[in-house]
C-alpha cells in the first residue's frame, strides 16, 4: 500500500516556511501511524487470534506471548482437552451435583468462553479424578477406579451420554489410596496408557514409619508403582498381575513400564513413538531419617523425574531415587541408602531430568502447533501443580516449565515458560497460592491451553511476536524468573529458613511433624491432607485425637465437608510431652479453641 503527502487532507498550507515544515512533519505522522495500524489490523485478521487480557490474566510470559483468560470459576479443573472446532472439554477433580465435566465454545472468537455447561453425573469415591482424552471419535474420561468414554456428535458440544462405554475397571484390593489417579494417553497402534500409583512412600507396612524397613521384594510392585497398557477400543479390561497379555477369560491389562511410583503428567509422543512421563517422587526424608537428611535435603530431594518410558522399563522405586544435585540414582533409606550409596540402582533407568523435589508435576503435553516459534516445535510443556511438604522453606513449584527438543532429543536443561500462578511470593503454606496450575493442551491453531485447581481459571497463551526474531533475548525475562522467584530457585539453606526465628515448643513440633500434610496455617491441602483448622476431629474428643497421634488412621473421613482418603502414619516416636505439647498447639491455635492435652492423658492410653 502507498501513501502521497499529497493524498493527506490538509484544509491549508501555512505561508511560513517553518509552519510549512512542521505540517509536512505532522502528515508523515499520520502516514506512519496509519500503515502501522493497517498492518497490526492485517496481523491480526491473518493470525485469527483474539486479543489478549492487558495483563495476561496475571501470567509472566516471554515476550511476544499474550494470554487471555478464556473462563475464572467453573470449578476445581484437573485435566483438559481441545477439539478439532476448538471446543474445550475439562475433567473436574470428582462427580458434582450438575457434572463433572465442564464443556466450553467460544462463539464470537474472542477468547472468552461463552456458553459453558456441565455433564457426566456417577457416584464418586475420590478426589483425585483427572484424565480426559479424545480418541477415535469418543471422549474419554477417568474416575478414581474407572475408565469411561461418550461418542462425540458432530457439531454438538456435550457427547451423547446416554451412551457411556467402560474401557477399564480398577477391580483389585487396596483401590482407594492417595496416588489412584488415573491419566491417559494413546498411542499410534490403538493401545490406551494408564498409571496405576503406588499406596506408599517406599513400600513400607504401615507406610511412612519413621527407621521402618520397606519390604522385599515389594508386594505392591504387582498392581501399583507402574504403567499398564489396554486396548483403546474394548470394553470392561482389568488390571491383572500378568505381565503378558492373556485374553483367554477376558481382556486383561499388560504391565508395561515399572518403578514409577506417581504419575499425573504423561503424554505420547509421535515425534520418536514413545511414551513419556514426569514422575511426582517419594517425601519425608527427613521425618523418617534425620540421621541421613537434613530438612533442606527433605525440601530438594528426590527429584520429580522426566522420563522416556518404552517397554520394560523399571525406573527402580522403591528401592532408589533420583537425586538431581549428585546427578544419579541413589539408594533407598529403606533399603540400605544414606543418601550416597548407588548399590543396587545403578540397574535401572536414568531420567532424561531431574527437576527439583516436590514441584509435583501434573500434566505433560508435547507442542506440535506452528502457532509458536520453532523454538517450541515438538518440546515439552511441564505443568508443576506446587509443594506442599517443603517445610521450613517457602513451598515450590506452581509454574509451568518448557523442555527445547534439540537435533532429535531433549535438552537436559529447561525454561520456565509462565509463572504468576500463586501471586504471592513466598508461598509459605499450599493454601496461600491463589492458582495451582494442572492441566495443558494444544489448540487446533496451536495455542497452549492451561487449567488450574483451585477455581478452575483457564488460560489460553498465544504467541503475536516476530516469531523470525525470537531467541534469548525474548526468553531472558524468564531466565531471571527461573534465578530469583522462590517458588523456583533453589532455597539457601539458612537465610530461607522460615523457623530460624520460631521458639521451641508445640510449635516447633507442629512445623517439623505435621506442617508438610496440614500446612502450616492448619488449612491443610485439599484434596490431599484435610485442615485441622476448626474441625470436631481437632477440638473434640482427647482421646481418639490422642490415639490418632499414637496408631496412625487409614480409611476414608469427612472433615469440614470434604472426602480425604491418604493414611495419616502413627507418630508414636514422640514422646509424652511432646505429643501433648503439640496436641495443646493444634487445639489451641487455627481458629480453634478447645482445652489443653496433658502428658498423663497421653501415658494413660499410650499403656
Amino acid at each position: 500500500m502507498h501513501l502521497s503527502f499529497d493524498q493527506i487532507n490538509l484544509t491549508r498550507l501555512p505561508d511560513n516556511e517553518t509552519d510549512w515544515f512542521c505540517n509536512r512533519i505532522l502528515a508523515l505522522s499520520i502516514v506512519i501511524l496509519f500503515i502501522f495500524g493497517f498492518a497490526g489490523c492485517q496481523q491480526q485478521q491473518k493470525s485469527g487470534l483474539p486479543p489478549g487480557d492487558p495483563d495476561n490474566g496475571g501470567l509472566l510470559l516471554s515476550d511476544g506471548f499474550e494470554a487471555v483468560v478464556v473462563t475464572d470459576s467453573i470449578g476445581p479443573a484437573r485435566h483438559l482437552i481441545v477439539n478439532d472446532n476448538g471446543d474445550i472439554y475439562v475433567k473436574l477433580r470428582r462427580s458434582y451435583d450438575d457434572g463433572s465435566i465442564v464443556a466450553l465454545r467460544d462463539t464470537n472468537n474472542d477468547g472468552k468462553a461463552d456458553i459453558i455447561e456441565k455433564f457426566s453425573v456417577y457416584e464418586s469415591r475420590g478426589n483425585y479424578e483427572t484424565g480426559i482424552e479424545i480418541y477415535d471419535g469418543y471422549l474419554y474420561f477417568s474416575t478414581n477406579l474407572h475408565v469411561y468414554r461418550y461418542p462425540l456428535i458432530p457439531g454438538e458440544l456435550i457427547p451423547d451420554t446416554t451412551r457411556k462405554d467402560t474401557i477399564v475397571i480398577d477391580d483389585h484390593e487396596r483401590r482407594y489410596h492417595a496416588h489412584q489417579t488415573k491419566p491417559i494417553s494413546f498411542d499410534d497402534q490403538g493401545y490406551m496408557y494408564i498409571p496405576y500409583g503406588a499406596p506408599s512412600d517406599a513400600c513400607q507396612i504401615p507406610a511412612r514409619t519413621p527407621g521402618l524397613a520397606g519390604q522385599e521384594p515389594c508386594p505392591e510392585l504387582d498392581k501399583h508403582g507402574g504403567i499398564w497398557r489396554f486396548y483403546a477400543n474394548k470394553k470392561n479390561q482389568v488390571q491383572e498381575e500378568s505381565r503378558a497379555p492373556d485374553e483367554r477369560t477376558h481382556p486383561v491389562g499388560t504391565e508395561y513400564a515399572t518403578g514409577l511410583r506417581s504419575i499425573v503428567a504423561m503424554d505420547w509422543n509421535p515425534v520418536d513413538g514413545q511414551l513419556y512421563a514426569v514422575q511426582h517422587g517419594r517425601d519425608y526424608l527427613f521425618r523418617q531419617w534425620p540421621e541421613f537428611y537434613s530438612r533442606w535435603d527433605s525440601a530438594m530431594l528426590p527429584a520429580e523425574e522426566f522420563v522416556r518410558i518404552t517397554e520394560g522399563s523399571n525406573f527402580g522405586w522403591p528401592f532408589c531415587y533420583y537425586d538431581q544435585m549428585q546427578e544419579k540414582k541413589v539408594l533407598g533409606p529403606e533399603y540400605g541408602g544414606d543418601g550416597k550409596k548407588v548399590g543396587r540402582c545403578s540397574e535401572f533407568d536414568d531420567p532424561i531430568i531431574g527437576f527439583p523435589g516436590h514441584y509435583a508435576p501434573n500434566d505433560l503435553q508435547f507442542y506440535r502447533g506452528d502457532q509458536f516459534p520453532d523454538y517450541y516445535h515438538n518440546g515439552a510443556f511441564i505443568a508443576f501443580h506446587g509443594s506442599t511438604i517443603r517445610d521450613p522453606y517457602p513451598q515450590a513449584g506452581y509454574f509451568v516449565a518448557f523442555v527445547p527438543y534439540v537435533d532429535g532429543q531433549f535438552s537436559h536443561d529447561w525454561d520456565v515458560f509462565a509463572n504468576g500462578f500463586a501471586v504471592v511470593d513466598p508461598i509459605v503454606s499450599t493454601s496461600d497460592a491463589k492458582h495451582r496450575p494442572m492441566g495443558l493442551a494444544v489448540g487446533p491453531d496451536g495455542s497452549l491451553y492451561i487449567t488450574e485447581s483451585i477455581n478452575g481459571k483457564i488460560w489460553r497463551v498465544m504467541y503475536t511476536g516476530d516469531k523470525e526474531r525470537f531467541g534469548e533475548q525474548q526468553l531472558a525475562r524468564m531466565d531471571v524468573e527461573k534465578r530469583t522467584a522462590s517458588n523456583i530457585r533453589t532455597p539457601h539453606e539458612e537465610e530461607d529458613n522460615l523457623e530460624r526465628d520460631i521458639a521451641l515448643g508445640g510449635e516447633t513440633i507442629y512445623i517439623t511433624y505435621c506442617a508438610a500434610c496440614h500446612a502450616r496455617d492448619g488449612q491443610g491441602s485439599p484434596p490431599r491432607f484435610p485442615p485441622i483448622a476448626e474441625t470436631e476431629w481437632v477440638t473434640g474428643d482427647k482421646e481418639r485425637l490422642i490415639n490418632i497421634i499414637l496408631n496412625g488412621m487409614e480409611g476414608p473421613i469427612m472433615v469440614r465437608g470434604e472426602l480425604y482418603n491418604n493414611p495419616m502414619p502413627a507418630h508414636d516416636f514422640l514422646s509424652d510431652e511432646e505429643i501433648a505439647q503439640v496436641l495443646t498447639f493444634i487445639r489451641q491455635n487455627f481458629g480453634n479453641d478447645a482445652s489443653a492435652i496433658t502428658e498423663e492423658e497421653v501415658r494413660n492410653l499410650r499403656e
